[in-house]
């Protein structure tokens, strides 16, 4: 089986780059133009279990998130084995641990374990897809993401929304999600088209520029019409390897614009809107304050979801409601809005039948 040893891959804009090798052991890769990604690389066919790929980031590939990376250029290899081999480790850069969120710098010296392509597993491929669409140019896509679909595969998920929609557009030459949602989470979530794009709206996500709303439905009579919710998030693993979030002291900082939109007996309908970008944050918050999200399998109130499926609702109550931006490439601004799904709106005409509304 043919070998790379030490090899370090440049990638580099419009042109094909050379590999050294530390050794005079023979190697065999075919230079091809990667899908989707704009930069010529060496596509690797199978690497050695003695052998680790070293590459150096240049202009192309700065930005781009270490996973997506990790994906072009291992190409066919399952997603869950990139996830795999990035929490475990054995994927280093500047001879250091990163998570699959790692943004890429110029220069940065990142270690690939071997992979035996050969010998990956059969996997179905993605099945091309449209999602209904909210908003399109040149520079970005909007979707309304139903619930129950991944963004993205990896983690036990073949794949997402990103791997049907290149399947379904095949000339496309470049689609990145933006940022995510939880797989249970609908809503209005942005894909770029032009890496000029991704770069710019991953700029307005850190910075806060991007206001970004949503609509939970939660367990208990929320009292206040506006409240801030400042409360640091830290990240863990369960036993059974499970990643979840709990507010912690030692956390992140997370910052959360609660707002009562409608209230019944027993449930609240409130609009959150992100001021920080956490994972699982509205879902921690809400919880954490005594109001867990209708639905919720993770941070939720399970005994009350078992009535609630009985009654209807089969998802979690939480929705991407609201974006607005400056367009990244030319500044006009941009409203978009999702509606709630018709399962979501027939819910809440339930509650109208049973309870009364004492706000909204």
């Amino acid at each position: 089986m043919d070998t790379i040893n030490r090899c370090e891959l440049r990638c580099k804009r419009q042109r094909h780059v050379n590999c050294a090798s530390d050794t005079a052991s023979g190697y065999q890769a075919r230079r091809s133009r990667t899908a989707n990604q704009g930069i010529s690389i060496l596509q690797i066919n199978d690497l050695s279990k003695d052998a680790a790929t070293w590459l150096e980031v240049e202009d192309d590939a700065e930005g781009q998130r270490i996973d997506n990376f990790l994906l072009r250029i291992a190409k066919g290899v399952p997603q869950s084995h990139i996830y795999r081999i990035l929490r475990s480790g054995e994927v280093r850069v500047n001879k250091g641990r990163v998570s699959a969120e790692y943004r890429l710098k110029l220069g940065d010296r990142v270690r690939v374990p071997p992979i035996r392509t050969a010998e990956r597993s059969a996997q179905a491929a993605a099945p091309a897809r449209e999602f209904a669409l909210v908003f399109e140019d040149e520079a970005l896509l909007v979707v309304d993401k139903p619930a129950g679909v991944a963004v993205h595969g990896g983690s036990g998920v073949s794949f997402g929304v990103i791997e049907q929609l290149r399947r379904a557009r095949p000339q496309a030459k470049f689609l990145e999600l933006a940022h995510r949602l939880d797989r249970e989470t609908s809503g209005l979530l942005i894909v770029a088209k032009k890496r000029a794009a991704l770069t710019r709206l991953h700029d307005q996500f850190r910075d806060g520029v991007i206001e970004k709303r949503y609509l939970a439905l939660v367990k208990g009579r929320w009292r206040n019409e506006l409240q801030h919710v400042r409360l640091p998030l830290l990240k863990y693993l369960t036993a059974a390897g499970e990643r979840r979030v709990n507010v912690d002291a030692g956390g992140k900082a997370a910052h959360s614009i609660v707002r009562l939109v409608s209230r019944w007996q027993n449930f609240s309908l409130v609009e959150v809107e992100l001021k920080t970008g956490r994972t699982h944050q509205i879902r921690v918050h809400l919880a954490h304050l005594g109001f867990p999200i209708a639905g919720d399998d993770k941070y939720g109130d399970f005994s009350l979801n078992r009535e609630l499926q009985k009654a209807g609702l089969r998802r979690m109550f939480l929705h991407s409601a609201r974006l607005r931006l400056p367009h990244p490439l030319s500044a006009a601004p941009l409203a978009l809005e999702s509606p709630l799904s018709g399962e979501l709106q027939d819910f809440l005409a339930r509650l109208d039948a049973h309870e009364r509304r004492d706000f909204g």
